[in-house]
């Protein structure tokens, strides 16, 4: 199926790109962009879709700017005529009302974008263009307002319904590989051989989500340990020596690397969907797998403990457990979400905190963000739902009682007291 649907897909491009005449169109991008919202034809605006893309891309940073600027403030939402329309609709809730009350509200640059995207890859296109957003809105109003627009058409675009899940392993194409060494964003892949020692061997695995534009882009993906037991240390998982052992000998599958590729779908969740598939389609395939769980950083942890005055940290490792434990669970934001990044994503997939471990990443990157302390978050597959409605609704944390165990030692450790939510400074 993926062999003919590569096959029609490019058929349908070659056939396509035949409508598209070549050259350059010499209107200036404000011109460009409004013939392409009022043309009529799919061939002619297919051209000068293809027209804006190509510009934007030799476009040097300050023509992008522009662009972005000229979609910000000229092809925003009228207040004025989304005022009559709406007391239009308030004197009588018609379909035609309702209709133009929709229309009116949309503003034009989302039409724009989804008319840019009807051309061949104008998908990958669009991403890298919203990359370039992100950078140039960090302390602009009105660029963020245009970056929710963007949002909001990708997480239509990369529902998980449209995203095909691939395995990675040593035979994929060179290309995926080099990208799957150059993603890695948590535990560094350092050459060929060390990438082979992570897809090669029986108890190894990797899976990538895909969108079928972009079909040699992963968009995220997870690489997973199968062991005996639930590993303390991410050396030990790593490690030239390590043992192996054969995939049906495993109870346990350990997602020890999460990464996402692309930095023009930031904030497009389909991380927790990628850990929830892998872990339903092993326990399939293995019948032996009876623990799913992660080897996670605890990127913040370091910080946390500098900016609450608790550095140097303590050299013993339990007391040093007990620390990253209740920060863990008891360190949040004003919002009552976790204060750790990591934490907040797989406790909103259903996780739970189940083990940290001290001295289990001794990296340069390990000991910087966390001292070296790990955690393991379980994903007990009967409970993710009652977990992730609980944190959703009431940011209740899921943690074992070893884990609040420890975070009671550490409250009595900071000599906080028992309602001010914070250590003592």
């Amino acid at each position: 199926m993926t062999l003919l649907a590569d096959l029609l897909s490019s058929l349908f491009d070659r056939r396509y790109r035949t409508f598209l005449p070549g050259g350059d169109d010499n209107r200036s991008m404000e011109e460009l962009t409004a013939a392409l919202i009022g043309a009529a034809g799919e061939v002619s605006g297919s051209t000068i879709a293809r027209h804006i893309l190509d510009r934007y891309e030799r476009a040097d940073e300050s023509e992008k700017q522009a662009f972005f600027r000229h979609l910000a403030e000229d092809m925003a939402v009228s207040v004025a005529d989304l005022r009559e329309a709406l007391e239009t609709y308030e004197k009588g809730q018609s379909k035609a009302s309702y209709r133009a009350l929709v229309h009116t509200a949309e503003p034009k640059r989302q039409e724009l974008i989804r008319r840019l995207n009807q051309v061949p890859d104008a998908t990958r296109s669009l991403v890298a263009m919203r990359e370039d957003l992100l950078r140039f809105s960090k302390s602009d109003d009105a660029l963020q307002a245009l970056d929710v627009d963007f949002g909001h058409l990708f997480a239509s675009w990369f529902n998980r319904g449209f995203l095909v899940l691939r395995p990675i392993n040593w035979e994929s194409p060179a290309n995926i590989l080099e990208k799957i060494i150059a993603y890695e964003a948590v535990h560094a892949i350092h050459s060929w051989d060390d990438l082979r020692r992570r897809l090669q061997p029986a108890d190894r695995r990797c899976f990538a989500f895909f969108h079928p534009t972009m079909p040699d882009e992963p968009l995220i993906f997870v690489e997973v340990a199968l062991t005996k037991g639930i590993p303390s240390s991410v050396q030990d998982l790593l490690s030239e020596e390590r043992e192996h052992i054969e995939a049906e000998d495993a109870n346990t599958a350990v997602f020890y690397s999460i990464s996402n590729c692309q930095k023009g779908l930031a904030g497009i969740s389909f991380g927790n969907s990628l850990i929830k598939q892998v872990a339903a389609d092993l326990s399939l395939e293995l019948q032996g797998l009876k623990t799913f769980v992660t080897l996670s950083p605890i990127p913040g942890f370091r910080s946390w403990a500098e900016k609450a005055e608790l550095e140097p940290l303590p050299d013993d490792p339990k007391q040093l457990k007990a620390l990253a434990a209740h920060y863990l669970i008891a360190a949040k934001r004003p919002n009552g979400m976790p204060l750790d990044p990591v934490a907040r994503f797989h406790l909103g997939n259903g996780a739970q905190v189940y083990q940290v471990h001290a001295d289990a990443d001794l990296s340069e990157k390990g000991q910087q963000q966390s001292a070296g302390v790990m955690v393991n978050y379980l994903y007990n597959l009967a409970k993710v739902s009652q977990n992730h409605e609980r944190f959703a609704s009431s940011h209740e944390i899921a943690a074992s009682s070893d884990i609040k165990s420890l975070s009671a030692a550490a409250e009595k450790q900071l000599d906080r007291s028992p309602t001010d939510g914070q250590p003592a400074l």
